[in-house]
């Protein structure tokens, strides 16, 4: 999974901006919370949770490298995109060996668009055309096995939480 040049170039400058940040967690958010896997958790209307461990890709080089090259993906595993604003993200299939979903999350922690298995190799655009800050990749065919749907709230555990 990459960006389009378009994207990366905007991610190079968002990237740019955040490193002026000081490092480290979060105000209000203790050591454990930190220390512990990364998971992300999509509760629908109707109450129901699906969870997903994920990596996380934050820096420069893991937004370009996403899932690239990778020839399987556990079935509640996936990666975690965190951007450092905000902004209508869109992501390419080039070098992606299996299909995958992509949940959009906005700032507010709402999905605001799902693309559903987003075919191999592509170099065609792949977005909702919704801003979002948070990119959630898992196996193709994930989101509509586990009833995920733009408007489900999504909450982050572990080192996921620390943006």
């Amino acid at each position: 999974m990459s960006f389009t040049p378009a994207g990366a170039a905007a991610v190079g400058l968002a990237l740019a901006l955040a490193a002026c940040r000081a490092p480290g967690p979060p105000a209000g958010r203790g050591a454990d919370a930190a220390s512990a896997p990364p998971r992300v958790l999509i509760e629908s209307p109707s109450g129901r949770v699906s969870a997903v461990a994920v990596e996380l890709a934050r820096g420069e080089a893991q937004l370009a490298r996403g899932l690239m090259f990778r020839e399987r993906l556990g079935p509640d595993e996936g990666m975690l995109f965190v951007f450092p604003d905000t902004a209508v993200h869109a992501f390419w299939m080039k070098n992606t060996l299996i299909p995958l979903d992509m949940i959009f999350i906005d700032e507010g922690k709402t999905v605001v668009g799902i693309v559903e298995r987003a075919e191999p190799h592509s170099t065609a655009p792949r977005t909702p055309g919704r801003p979002s800050r948070y990119v959630l990749e898992v196996n193709g065919g994930w989101s509509a096995a586990h009833g995920v749907a733009a408007g489900d709230r999504v909450t982050f555990e572990g080192d996921a939480a620390r943006d």
